[in-house]
């Protein structure tokens, strides 16, 4: 098998992947990143960004990607397409497999793989992306104030959203399958008390229907009951608050994680368990699903594996 080696290695292109290699670029670190599956990342399925420092009109997500990129290749990164497939984090130099058929033997490695948003599997979720169906409240709220939401899930994630959403649409609906919350006792009585939110309990969401974007949801009550009830429901917007599931499956043997799945980190900094592998954005952070934030996360990790390669002088 081929082997390339590398300074520093970076695992994913969303805006902590693109930043730590603009920083990693102007440090001179010659850094290698490879852009996996989702070449930038979940914003490239997020209609408009209003949120990223610089682009006080707003910016297409797909724009914002694409303008990171450009910006990392000015400093050098040498950006390139192809996912990891597995790794070796036993001792430095470490080793990456790209595609089952290439290694990389990189003195430093940053892990920006992100994290997937869970669906529920519906074919309309595919057909209204970017057009009435989201998994990030904080990204796409804005869009819908004084709007009529509904947002599906049960859990701690799913009350933070609706709250959330509570406070700019008009109505928030919240699709709960169990007849119960599963969220902690805290969260379920800032729902239960909230003016703006209607807990729909034992309710399955089976579609949704619009000509231009969401317009609505088919809703199953009591699914397979004898009193099951079927309907539909007129709202614009339609959130999935499932869960994530993080990307960091083929470095677990080596890397420290939460029982999801999220890499651990030192100290509120970008360092794992392994000296000279850090974890940027998603992939380490189950709580703040924001550009800057993941931004600014690639940064730090990008001046760490500098420090560390200098340290060595590597």
């Amino acid at each position: 098998m081929e082997i390339e080696k590398v300074r520093c290695l970076i695992i994913g292109s969303g805006p902590a992947g693109y930043t730590a290699a603009i920083y990693a670029g102007r440090a001179n670190l010659s850094p290698v990143l490879y852009e996996g599956l989702q070449p930038g990342g979940q914003l490239t399925t997020t209609t408009e960004v209003e949120n990223f420092p610089g682009y006080p009109q707003g910016i297409d997500g797909p724009k914002l990607m694409e303008d990171l990129r450009t910006q990392a290749e000015r400093f050098g990164a040498d950006i390139r397409f192809g996912i990891a497939t597995a790794s070796d984090l036993t001792n430095a130099p470490y080793q990456i497999v790209i595609d089952g058929e290439k290694t990389i033997e990189a003195q430093t490695l940053i892990i920006a793989t992100g994290a997937t948003a869970k669906y529920l599997g519906l074919e309309d979720e595919k057909k209204y992306a970017g057009m009435g169906v989201s998994a990030c409240a904080t990204c796409d709220g804005f869009f819908y104030r004084k709007k009529v939401v509904a947002v599906v899930g049960g859990g701690d994630t799913a009350c933070e959203e609706a709250i959330y959403l509570a406070g700019l649409a008009s109505k928030v609906y919240l699709i709960v399958r169990k007849p119960f919350l599963r969220a902690s006792k805290i969260m379920q009585e800032r729902v239960m008390n909230h003016d703006k939110i209607e807990v729909l309990f034992e309710h399955n969401a089976v579609g949704l229907y619009g000509d231009n974007g969401v317009e609505g949801v088919n809703l199953v009550q009591r699914f397979g009951a004898a009193d099951e009830k079927r309907y539909s429901l007129p709202i614009d917007g339609f959130f999935l608050a499932i869960g994530h599931q993080p990307n960091s499956d083929i470095f677990k043997p080596y890397i420290d994680t939460d029982e999801t799945g999220y890499i651990l980190t030192e100290d509120n900094s970008p360092r794992t368990n392994v000296p000279g592998v850090f974890a940027a954005g998603d992939v380490a952070d189950p709580h703040y699903r924001q550009a800057i934030t993941a931004a600014g996360s690639g940064c730090k990790a990008a001046i760490e594996a500098e420090r560390y390669l200098s340290e060595r002088g590597l």
